[in-house]
């Protein structure tokens, strides 16, 4: 596994909100893009080990620290413009206006990562997503999103966990092995963060749709990963969109559920670094 020193960055974006964020390597530049409740550390045991043939770059999404919190009714196209403006940014350090990055996400992440493939394909080279949760969307999340918002500023965890759960649709028997693994005493300041940044995703995506048709306009080779083990809808949803997007490689991973990319990151990283060689 590559040990590269990170260099850290932050990035100013057009409404003012700061983007942190940390980059290693050399080569290809490839820009992760995490999932709700992660941030900056969410993709680093995978970008490490592809630092010793890519140029990897981390950032915390708006609305997480270390990067900055974004006015309430956030929207998948505020990011998609992070997304362009990191890409610009990324451009820069490689001394040209055509960047070819390619764009890796996991969860929301991936979610984003088709969006900016749809709407800002500019300077990206391909798409590699894990199990963006696109049936998490639309009118079923908006009072969802409302009821969140409320029990977060009330501090009542036991609440927003449960409306979280109803968003995800998490069988009851994994939330429970969740639980009781869970640590008696969370850090606070790390369960701020990450409440913080789920109650701007959840209004993204109350804000979008879940019609599968509509990433058949995203013309980049694209990557999808998915767990054989993962819960429903996400088996049909991937489904779905493979269907749907008209370069696609789709690769099950076998064993894992929604967590591979923490519980198997050289599976992860091994499956992300054969497609790209791909597109070498």
């Amino acid at each position: 596994m590559n040990t590269a020193a990170y260099q850290d960055f932050q990035l100013a974006t057009d409404d003012g909100v700061s983007l942190a964020g940390r980059h290693a390597g050399l080569g290809e530049p490839v820009l992760f893009l995490h999932g709700s409740g992660g941030g900056l550390h969410s993709w680093a045991g995978i970008a490490d080990r592809l630092a010793d043939e890519y140029q990897v770059w981390l950032v915390a999404r708006r609305g997480y620290g270390p990067s900055g919190q974004p006015a309430p009714g956030k929207r998948f196209a505020d990011e998609v413009a992070d997304v362009r403006r990191l890409v610009r940014h990324i451009g820069a350090t490689h001394g040209t206006d055509q960047p070819a990055v390619h764009l890796v996400g996991a969860s929301y992440g991936a979610s984003l990562a088709l969006h900016a493939g749809l709407d800002a394909p500019g300077g990206l080279r391909s798409l590699a997503l894990f199990e963006p949760p696109l049936f998490a969307a639309g009118p079923r999340i908006v009072p969802l999103a409302r009821r969140y918002a409320e029990a977060f500023e009330l501090g009542d965890s036991d609440t927003t966990a449960a409306i979280l759960n109803e968003v995800t649709q998490v069988p009851a028997e994994i939330v429970a092995a969740f639980a009781a693994a869970a640590p008696a005493r969370p850090d606070p300041v790390e369960a701020r963060r990450s409440g913080l940044g789920w109650r701007h995703d959840l209004d993204a995506l109350a804000a979008d749709g879940t019609d599968l048709t509509r990433w058949s306009g995203v013309r980049l080779p694209t990557l999808l990963m998915t767990g054989t083990e993962t819960w429903s809808p996400m088996p049909e949803t991937m489904r779905g969109l493979a269907a749907a997007l008209p370069q696609v490689t789709l690769v099950p991973l076998a064993g894992q559920s929604h967590f591979a990319t923490m519980t198997a990151p050289d599976l992860v990283a091994d499956t992300i670094r054969t497609f790209l060689a791909e597109r070498g």
